[in-house]
């Protein structure tokens, strides 16, 4: 396991989750790669381009969503340019009360020197 990998990886996810409760698109996009790739269940989803990776968030979490946070997060792997890690994900509503938890393994990836997420295999509801 690299140290440089990892926390690179973990910054990223700071920074999207970050983005992602502020609403900020543009700061959440440079958190990913594209084509960028979603497995929930059996369904496999694929954002080939940014446009449209905020609002089916926001579609996917519901009316009640307020934010999200990593309960957890632990390296499952690593190496020089990728790193598994293994998060759990809670949604909360207005009132800080947990709409939803799940587990979910990001797949981190140094790219054309950006580190971003690439892939996610969730198991989230939706």
């Amino acid at each position: 396991m690299t140290k440089v990998a990892e926390n690179a990886a973990i910054e990223v996810m700071e920074n999207h989750i970050d983005a992602l409760n502020n609403l900020d698109e543009e700061r959440l996009i440079k958190t990913l790669h594209f084509p960028h790739y979603r497995l929930a269940g059996t369904r496999l989803t694929c954002w080939h381009t940014s446009e449209r990776y905020l609002a089916d968030f926001r579609e996917r979490a519901g009316d009640r969503w307020a934010s999200s946070k990593w309960n957890t997060m632990y390296v499952q792997r690593s190496s020089n340019d990728k790193v598994h890690l293994l998060v759990e994900v809670i949604r909360l509503d207005n009132y800080d009360k947990v709409i939803t938890s799940f587990e979910s393994l990001w797949v981190i990836t140094q790219q054309e020197q950006k580190w971003a997420a690439l892939f996610r295999s969730s198991f989230a509801e939706s």
